[in-house]
């Protein structure tokens, strides 16, 4: 049906054209009054002046698209536009006024100040009606908006400040900081309400709803005392990634997510050098064995990123297969990925896959250090024949590097996991020698969140309502995150001065496992010891008390990254493991029971000390986490 007044549209329009008009007569009559208070001469033709100006104004105030923005949002660019208009009206007003003989009739002290004037008059009223939108519409907001409270008055704090003003979600309500000399000040309009001390007392009094953590160089000790601050208001948190991070990855805003088990461990993440990374694997072809697992999908995704030319992933789980090129092809459409469901024992299933490839990442192993005291069998197999398998095609296929992912607990072993690794470390060593494949093993320690670790355990564990299982009260590990323990991977073969070489990253100080648990505890919003009940369980077969990530035969240096360590690999008779092989091709041939292996690793295996069962007596600490 055809609209009665298709007019009133454009009403809002012709009311700023309407009032800028007005404002123009407006402004050259109060000038007029001036000048004549000044003693100037009286107009003689007014009504000709202000024709000529209103007709020259408004032509010029359409040709410069004032009417195209919206006072709603007016700003310093329209502001510009403003005083642009204002200006060249002037410059043609004048010349227009000299053409019809008026310009004598018209002093000076109109013509000169025009300009500003009309600038203001155009200007005010369109900031008076932003700032009263601006507060009406804060006014509404803050009813149903959450209220935040910032912790952290610094550069990340101001921007968020900003971010959150242009949302209806967020309802800024004050800044905390332990900046004495901040407190009163204001930051974006908001004040700095006292120290991080202060903040139960401030979230009570400013009925805060969340709380926002903008200390992202906090370093771990930091970021633990405020997220106990934090557990006392009993309030959800919520922090700002680093500003590096926003700018690689997020540009144009802030993202709020969860404070993250590594934000608080005592270790700060090492940085390593992307672009040599991207120097050193770009247009490369690589290969990646177990490429479903936890490390073997962000080693992909980082392979991926870091612009390889082809990338191979063998995995003979055909769930996680998909799911990891599902995941790569949607991030990475250019990519020329090579899928393949493969045991990797079966060579001739990626044989010519491996033809010109120039780095394989052998990443597949069974790790569940408990569950292979019992499975020794599958742990040689997987982690020691498969191995040498891999290695071996990898010298044939004339491969150029072959980086062996293995594991801290290989040094002195103590279980079948360390031992199995360890094996597998001298067969590629004894493989690969005198060959033109070059060699890097990496060593490192328990990896966050990566399947079967303790923290996914814990994390279930607490939402299930506890209680949360630790083994020992003093056991303690070494910890890294997933993308750390990739970009050392990638940065084994450029570090390397060798033909063979093993290395480890400095981890700093051990993790106490009791305090991951109460800390994930609390990063759940819940109490340890209160709300979720800690008990120990003693340790499990095949575990330390405490891991080792040097080995004291082996001399460490530092490389281009301080915090990567390289040592050379401790000699290995080639012929001796060559024959190991061989009895280990034999036994796995035959039905022999778990001890048969466990007997071989420790023939083999020269450190291999079986730790045996590990049964402590714990209900003392029990009932002590329990009540605390």
């Amino acid at each position: 049906m055809t609209r009665r007044w298709p007019w009133i549209d454009h009403l809002p329009r012709l009311l700023v054209i309407l009032h800028d008009l007005s404002m123009v007569v407006a402004t050259w009559l109060m000038l007029r009054w001036l000048a004549g208070q000044a003693g100037a001469p009286p107009a003689v033709s007014l009504v000709q002046e202000l024709a000529i100006a209103v007709a020259i104004q408004g032509v010029v105030f359409w040709r410069v698209g004032l009417y195209r923005g919206v006072w709603r949002f007016a700003s310093m660019p329209d502001l510009v536009n403003l005083a642009s208009a204002a200006f060249i009206g002037v410059l043609l007003i004048v010349p227009t006024l000299m053409i019809v003989g008026m310009l004598p009739d018209v002093p000076r002290r109109v013509l000169v100040p025009y300009p500003l004037f009309l600038t203001l008059a155009l200007g005010l009223p369109r900031l008076v009606y932003r700032l009263w939108k601006d507060n009406s519409l804060a006014q509404s907001r803050r009813a149903s908006a959450t209220r935040v409270l910032i912790l952290g008055a610094g550069r990340a704090g101001e921007t968020l400040l900003r971010e959150l003003r242009g949302q209806d979600r967020y309802y800024a309500v004050g800044l905390l900081d332990d900046t004495a000399v901040l407190k009163g000040a204001k930051i974006q309009g908001v004040q700095v309400l006292g120290t991080l001390d202060d903040l139960t007392r401030v979230a009570r009094e400013t009925a805060a709803s969340l709380l926002v953590i903008t200390m992202p160089s906090a370093n771990a000790a930091q970021m633990r005392r405020v997220v106990e601050l934090c557990d006392e208001t009993g309030l959800p948190f919520r922090k700002v990634s680093r500003l590096a991070d926003q700018l690689e990855y997020k540009p144009g805003g802030f993202e709020l997510r969860e404070v993250a088990i590594e934000d608080l461990l005592g270790r700060e993440p090492v940085q390593f050098d992307w672009q040599l990374v991207h120097e050193h694997y770009g247009e490369k072809a690589v290969l990646i064995t177990g490429a479903g697992g936890s490390i073997g999908s962000e080693l992909a995704k980082q392979c991926a990123q870091a612009g390889v030319g082809r990338l191979v992933l063998v995995e003979r789980d055909e769930q996680a297969l998909e799911e990891v090129s599902r995941l790569l092809v949607a991030e990475f459409p250019t990519l020329f990925l090579q899928p393949l469901l493969a045991d990797c024992g079966d060579v001739p299933s990626y044989r010519n896959f491996l033809k010109g490839v120039d780095f394989v990442f052998h990443a597949a192993a069974c790790k569940q250090v408990p569950m292979l005291e019992s499975q020794v069998r599958a742990a040689v197999r997987n982690n020691v024949q498969v191995t040498g398998i891999v290695a071996r095609a990898c010298r044939l296929a004339g491969v150029r590097n072959f980086v062996l992912i293995s594991t801290d607990k290989a040094i002195e072993p103590v279980s079948v996991l360390g031992a199995s690794k360890r094996l597998a470390e001298l067969a590629c060593q004894a493989v690969l020698a005198d060959s033109g494949t070059c060699l890097a093993i990496v060593r490192f320690g328990n990896v966050l969140d990566s399947a079967g670790s303790v923290v996914p355990i814990f994390r279930e564990q607490i939402a299930q309502g506890g209680p949360v299982t630790v083994t020992h009260p003093d056991i303690t590990r070494y910890f890294m995150t997933i993308p750390e323990a990739c970009q050392l991977i990638l940065q084994a073969t450029n570090l390397s001065v060798s033909s063979a070489s093993v290395f480890t990253l400095d981890m700093g100080q051990p993790v106490a496992i009791r305090e991951l648990a109460e800390q994930m505890i609390r990063l759940a919003g819940k109490h340890p010891g209160t709300d979720i009940a800690i008990e120990f369980t003693g340790l499990r077969p095949g575990e330390k008390l405490h891991e080792t990530v040097l080995h004291p035969e082996e001399r460490y240096a530092h490389t281009a990254n301080h915090r990567v360590l390289r040592s050379e690999l401790r000699s290995v008779d080639v012929a001796d493991m060559g024959r190991t092989l061989d009895r280990l091709d034999l036994l796995l041939k035959g039905e022999y029971e778990d001890e048969v292996f466990k007997g071989f690793l420790r023939y083999t295996v020269h450190d291999y000390r079986p730790s045996g069962e590990n049964v402590i007596a714990l209900a003392g600490y029990n009932k002590a986490s329990t009540h605390r």
